[in-house]
């Protein structure tokens, strides 16, 4: 394979985050790169592809870098580009919860996978995953709780409601590449839980751990690029229209609908990637619209703003249009 994948991400103060943004602009540009990174003033969190030369390249002028020196890497090969575009945008938060927290001063104990296995066996522990529900749906650690939130902002609140009598537990936080247990374990440090840890690089660098080998882990990681998902474990999804074991999640052909469901490729070959008999026969799938390629996964979300920009102007049209009194 001659592509690389990088996921990473660093929480280090930076003054400028519209000149780092800038200067990823350029190096990404230079190397080919394409991904997503986001910049703000509490550091970095991106995920590129590119050739293993322009991959390697970026890691090591990330490491010249006087504050990105520091930066962890995980490395996938990759037999091409994982992302179509390159998206470089400047943010308040690189993982947004809506929290005021200091990040490197009160993050929880790092665990390796080899520590967090042995942690999983204490009977008393708490385990967290604190992934989308969908990324949870895929895999998922035997016996993990998954709050029924639906954003990452919600879990503070749900922690302090559900939580508050629990503080002195031990509390083990999961996530893919391990930004999100960054943030909330300092967020639970500053609520004063006092047994906090994390799984240090998260899911996808515990599957590569040579001596736990993705052990205590049910079914694939869920990945945010044209892979979508790795294997870690044995599968516990199933296809919704056979029920055969499947990790492969699809979105719906009805671009209204675009429900992401497990659909096997056997079935989408035989039966095509509607969920449901009214999405089957909706007008706007893509098998009936050429300029909805499937490739085109964007096209749900753009509808949904035309439609909201249409709303927008209808709405300015109306009141302008209103008396004034």
């Amino acid at each position: 394979m001659d592509f690389q994948v990088l996921l990473y991400y660093l929480f280090v103060r930076l003054d400028s985050p519209e000149s780092i943004a800038e200067e990823q602009r350029q190096w990404c540009g230079e190397l080919g790169l394409k991904g997503r990174i986001i910049v703000a003033e509490e550091g970095i969190n991106g995920t590129v592809s590119g050739s293993r030369e322009a991959a390697q390249e970026y890691i090591a002028r990330m490491a010249r870098h006087p504050q990105f020196a520091n930066t962890e890497f995980k490395v996938d090969d990759h037999d091409g580009h994982a992302f179509k575009r390159l998206s470089v945008k400047v943010r308040p938060e690189i993982v947004t919860l809506g929290e005021s927290v200091d990040v490197p001063a009160n993050t929880g104990t790092h665990l390796k996978p080899k520590e967090f296995r042995e942690k999983l066996d204490d009977p008393n522990a708490l385990v967290l995953d604190i992934r989308n529900d969908y990324e949870y749906e895929m895999g998922r650690f035997a016996g993990a709780i998954r709050p029924p939130v639906k954003t990452f902002k919600e879990f503070p609140e749900w922690l302090r409601a559900e939580l508050k009598d629990v503080k002195g537990r031990p509390i083990l936080t999961y996530c893919t590449g391990g930004i999100r247990c960054e943030k909330l374990t300092a967020f639970l440090s500053q609520e004063g839980f006092e047994d906090v840890y994390q799984l240090h690089g998260g899911i996808v660098t515990y599957a590569k751990d040579p001596d736990v080998k993705g052990e205590k882990f049910e079914g694939d990681c869920f990945m945010f690029d044209e892979r979508l998902s790795v294997p870690v474990g044995p599968v516990v999804s199933l296809c919704e229209k056979c029920q055969a074991p499947s990790a492969r999640y699809a979105n719906c052909a009805n671009v209204d609908c675009n429900r992401l469901y497990f659909l096997c490729a056997e079935c989408e070959a035989a039966k095509g990637a509607a969920c449901s008999q009214s999405c089957e026969a909706a007008e706007r799938t893509r098998a009936r619209n050429a300029r909805l390629d499937p490739a085109l996964r964007g096209e749900g979300k753009r509808l949904r703003r035309r439609r909201h920009r249409a709303k927008v102007r209808a709405r300015a049209t109306e009141a302008q249009q209103t008396p004034t009194i």
